[in-house]
């Protein structure tokens, strides 16, 4: 096997080599790429390049926030580049990892790059178009319980859906016992693409879980029905039932519901000092947005957005901004195609603390949003030079973060 060797200084990517060992494997972690330290501030943002629209912001700083820099001297180490097309990572108490693989593969990966082989007793997924085996997270008391959650794109008589399963992982790591599909985002729909897919327990333990509104006009008026959890975030308990003391209880024929007005969804995350739950989210041309979610909030989609349709049209009657609806709390244009997400919570590096830091797909970086008071202040983007698309991203035991990538790789990032 080659070895794989990125050093960068002071924004220089030099590539000095590169090969991967694919399938189940152990492999040797590459050396680490060294991120020198920098200057802080600049009052230039990240996003050069000009927008599709000519969407003026709500606010002040709501885009193209002025450009920080890391000062401490981190480093970004690949583990391994064995995973095939990865799409969520959740940290085990032991330091290893547990994965997803779009194709429907669960494996763990240890913190040295040790990929094992795929688990026995998940259950097929639907891998076409957008689908596949998705977002998944432990549960708040894995360590009694070895309990998971996890999403994934199944095919019904009817169609597709986003479904959410839960299984124990077993004793010896090697299989999902007990698996039980606990609830299924509805109506089922023929579309392969827009499932959201991203689960996440809040401080109260029970699950949220970003559905999409399945990409077609067909459907995308659907993230405005209560009839319908397609363009959603719910809530719901461990066995897929309403949880306790959601907004639409007394109100909601779909009684699951914590948020509508959604797109496609791909990103939760709580926050660490508050609880809130926040959220990213895919726009069409232009308007990838930020969320902070609100109990019962109205996101917009499609009535209004900073994006254009892929065409160049306007969205509907082209409005940005409509009483009883939320504004994003920051968004992207030209968009970034934000992923899985996590808040920085460690004393590794001290000024990332309580940072949310997201993975970016078509922006192939890793975004490192500085917030304070519900407004983003500062924008870093992480890791350009890599050419990767950066799917999901959690923070490990030892306070490293962890990223993968739809080209197999992990990454860890640390102080040096």
């Amino acid at each position: 096997m080659k070895n794989y060797l990125v050093i960068l200084s002071t924004g220089l990517l030099l590539m000095i080599g590169s090969c991967k060992k694919k399938g189940n494997s152990v492999e040797t972690p590459d050396p680490p790429t060294t991120i020198p330290p920098t200057t802080t501030p600049t009052t230039t943002p990240v996003e050069t390049n000009p927008p599709n629209s000519r969407y003026s912001a709500a606010f002040t700083g709501q885009t193209r926030i002025s450009a920080v820099k890391t000062t401490t001297s981190f480093t970004a180490q690949v583990l391994t580049s064995s995973l095939t097309a990865p799409w969520g990572i959740a940290s085990l108490p032991d330091g290893r990892f547990l994965v997803t693989e779009k194709g429907g593969n669960m494996r763990i990966v240890t913190a040295s790059g040790q990929v094992s082989a795929p688990l026995s007793g998940v259950p097929a997924v639907n891998g076409g178009g957008q689908g596949g085996l998705l977002g998944l997270c432990l549960d708040p008391a894995f360590a009694s319980n070895r309990m998971v959650y996890w999403s994934f794109s199944e095919r019904l008589s009817d169609g597709n859906v986003t479904a959410i399963a839960k299984g124990r992982l077993s004793s010896a790591g090697t299989a999902m016992e007990n698996v039980t599909v606990i609830y299924r985002a509805t109506p089922a729909y023929n579309g392969v693409n827009h499932y959201g897919g991203r689960v996440t327990f809040d401080r109260d333990g029970n699950l949220l879980a970003s559905i999409g509104e399945r990409a077609d006009n067909a459907t995308r008026q659907m993230a405005q029905y209560f009839t319908a959890t397609l363009g959603k975030v719910i809530r719901i308990n461990t066995n897929g039932q309403s949880a306790a003391g959601n907004p639409f209880l007394q109100t909601g024929p779909r009684t699951e519901i914590y948020t509508i007005g959604h797109r496609n969804p791909q990103g939760l995350a709580v926050h660490p000092v508050t609880g809130d739950i926040w959220q990213s989210e895919h726009g069409p041309r232009g308007g990838d947005e930020i969320n902070h979610l609100k109990a019962g909030g109205n996101y917009g989609w499609p009535i209004i957005t900073y994006g254009l349709e892929y065409s160049g049209q306007p969205v509907g009657e082209a409005q940005q901004q409509r009483e009883g609806m939320e504004q994003p709390v920051y968004y992207w244009d030209p968009v970034v195609s934000p992923s899985g997400m996590t808040f920085y919570k460690g004393n590794r590096i001290p000024e990332w603390e309580n940072n949310l830091f997201i993975g970016a797909l078509s922006g192939q970086h890793i975004v490192r949003l500085v917030i304070s008071d519900d407004r983003v202040t500062g924008e870093e983007r992480l890791l350009s030079s890599e050419g990767q698309r950066f799917r999901d991203i959690t923070q490990g035991t030892d306070n490293a973060l962890y990223v993968i990538t739809d080209g197999g790789r992990l990454y860890r990032i640390d102080r040096n």
